[in-house]
């Protein structure tokens, strides 16, 4: 089972077959210390590790997460060689740069590229297009129930179901919304045993797209989806609350990862710390000074992702 953190805003995970996630809520603000040391294996700019040699394809296999993705990038560069081509080569000049420093510039342009085209075309990965609230909630029956029964209807809905869920108070969401206006991409990263594996976040709409970083780098603009976080601000003003459930590529992301990453928007996004947020806004507006270990940094000071470390998650076989 997932470890206890701070509850608020009931931010929670189901799983079939095991005993249910506890609820995730906001998160007490970190205690501010010194950044910790990259650790031995903390993945780089590219997705691998952050000494590893080499540039182009050979450089690509070294990544401890290209078995996970050989598929859609040996067909890329079956189908579009001098696409493939073309994204390694860019991929050689991130390498090049410091160990924890990066220009996010063509990863945001990639995301906002694919963002354009979520409300036109059905997503890939079996996401659901359009995905209404009351495609899942009679809205009309429960405009008679107070926020306190709406959130047990929706905790209790999704309790039985392989997914990340959450009842936000409509106060946190304007903030996180206004920022995501402003600041619609970021980086994210999930602890692995090999380091960490990075993902960009893209806000389309009031949906959230991830996807891993080496996704976008291989595939840019075509670089499909792989967990979206849908929130539904349909009673926010008349009960005070913004509904939120997830869908996830499951060859890729299990609840335990995708959970990781919806509290690592609330860390991010609705933070009352600036230091914090402002690491949003430098990968947005000044990508140039963006640093990979300033996220790591504000994970592990958190605690979030410690049930992904091998031998801390008594919940995974």
């Amino acid at each position: 089972m997932a470890g206890p953190l701070c509850q608020g805003w009931g931010l929670g995970a189901a799983l079939r077959s095991r005993a249910a996630l506890r609820p995730l809520g906001l998160l007490a603000p970190p205690a501010r210390g010194a950044l910790p040391q990259p650790a031995r294996g903390a993945l780089g700019p590219a997705g691998g590790t952050g000494t590893a040699a080499g540039s182009g394809e050979a450089a690509l296999e070294e990544n401890p997460f290209y078995g996970k993705y050989r598929h859609k990038i040996q067909e890329l560069r079956r189908s579009s060689p001098d696409v493939f081509e073309s994204r390694m080569e860019k991929r050689s000049e991130v390498k090049r740069q410091p160990v924890g420093h990066s220009k996010q510039g063509e990863f945001i342009r990639c995301m906002e590229e694919k963002a354009e085209g979520l409300g036109s075309k059905t997503s890939k990965g079996g996401f659901t297009k359009d995905k209404t609230l009351d495609s899942i909630l009679n809205v009309e029956m429960v405009k008679e129930k107070s926020a306190e029964e709406i959130t047990q209807i929706w905790n209790q809905y999704f309790s039985a179901k392989d997914t990340v869920y959450a009842v936000i108070p409509a106060d946190k969401f304007d903030v996180m919304w206004k920022r995501a206006q402003n600041c619609p991409s970021f980086l994210y990263a999930l602890p692995r045993k090999e380091g960490y594996e990075f993902f960009v976040g893209q806000w389309s709409g009031t949906e959230l797209h991830f996807t891993s970083l080496i996704n976008v780098q291989t595939q840019g603009e075509a670089a499909p989806s792989q967990l979206v976080l849908y929130h539904y601000p349909d009673l926010q003003e008349e009960k005070g609350i913004v509904l939120m459930t997830a869908e996830m590529d499951s060859k890729f992301l299990v609840v335990h990862d995708a959970q990781c990453l919806a509290n690592q928007v609330q860390l991010f996004y609705g933070t009352d710390r600036s230091d914090t947020y402002g690491l949003v806004e430098t990968f947005n507006h000044r990508s140039s000074e963006f640093k990979y270990m300033a996220v790591i940094a504000e994970l592990e000071q958190s605690g979030l992702g410690k049930e992904l470390r091998p031998g801390q998650a008594s919940d995974k076989s």
